[in-house]
């Protein structure tokens, strides 16, 4: 399903911290208010240091759950969940608008391999992604692995997975000036930490791509080494530098970047659901 441009564009252009979840046990979507008011007194209760707060009493943050219905690959996926937190100043009149300080939302894109093998009380909405503060993650979080019996993991991204990222959409054709395809890699081994940045210009990379591919449409892991591996020829015929030996640690495009440390910035609309389906790949990967 293509995902309305206007519903999801709060989440282009943002930092996103990933987490792979195990399944939620009875969970229900038709509860999500009730969710939202136990979440926000849980949080309120654990900022007083654990002094019991009445449920539904007004809070300094306020939790709003909500289901986004178009964020789905196939009709086995369920709805993404968003979860948003909500700062109102004490000092601010009642009619002020709150401030939003933290947002995560659960999905499955082409979850498929998860969800055809757990039973029915459980809801497999395997990856997570998070933007705010540390601290908000591991309330949210904890609320969430008491009631529902999951489990939250951080996701890494491995530099053979960022090697196939960068391989797939820069071979993306876009319908408007793409920024360059860049690749940071680390320097292993030194006293003092190097990063090497390499930056191609998009119709290079499109154009190396597009004769590596056999089928379009489809990708192998050989196709992804072979595109790899003239991105290092070409760089150690310039600098005499094997790329090789070192780690790759980001990729940027104009589809999204990510980073090995599980973080990612989608840029296009138009891709959001295939960064999503691979993103979603690999939170199953690490659950089973």
């Amino acid at each position: 399903e293509k995902a309305d441009p206007q519903k999801t564009a709060f989440l282009l252009r943002k930092a996103w911290t990933l987490y792979s979840v195990t399944p939620l046990y009875r969970f229900r979507r038709a509860r999500l208010g009730d969710y939202a008011r136990l979440l926000g007194a849980f949080i309120a209760a654990e900022k007083q240091k654990g002094l019991a707060v009445e449920v539904g009493v007004e809070l300094d943050i306020k939790v709003a759950l909500s289901s986004l219905a178009d964020l789905r690959g196939s009709e086995l996926d369920q709805a993404a969940l968003l979860v948003q937190l909500s700062s109102r100043s004490k000092a601010s009149s009642r009619n002020s608008e709150d401030k939003l300080v933290w947002s995560g939302w659960f999905c499955s894109v082409f979850g498929d391999d998860l969800s055809e093998n757990v039973p029915e009380q459980f809801t497999c909405l395997p990856l997570f992604l998070t933007h705010g503060a540390e601290s908000y993650m591991s309330l949210v979080g904890s609320w969430f692995q008491k009631t529902f019996d999951c489990c939250f993991r951080r996701l890494a991204i491995s530099p053979l997975n960022l090697s196939w990222m960068v391989a797939m959409w820069a071979g993306c054709k876009l319908d408007r000036a793409a920024s360059a395809v860049e690749l940071i890699f680390s320097v292993p081994r030194l006293s003092q930490p190097l990063d090497i940045s390499y930056a191609i210009h998009p119709e290079d990379a499109k154009a190396l791509w597009d004769t590596v591919q056999k089928t379009p449409g489809e990708i192998t892991q050989e196709e992804v080494d072979v595109f790899m591996d003239c991105l290092y020829a070409h760089f150690h015929r310039h600098f005499k530098i094997h790329l090789s030996a070192a780690k790759l640690v980001k990729v940027s495009t104009a589809i999204a970047a990510a980073h090995c440390d599980g973080i990612v910035k989608i840029l296009h609309s138009q891709y959001l659901p295939g960064v999503l389906m691979l993103l979603t790949e690999l939170a199953i990967s690490q659950i089973q």
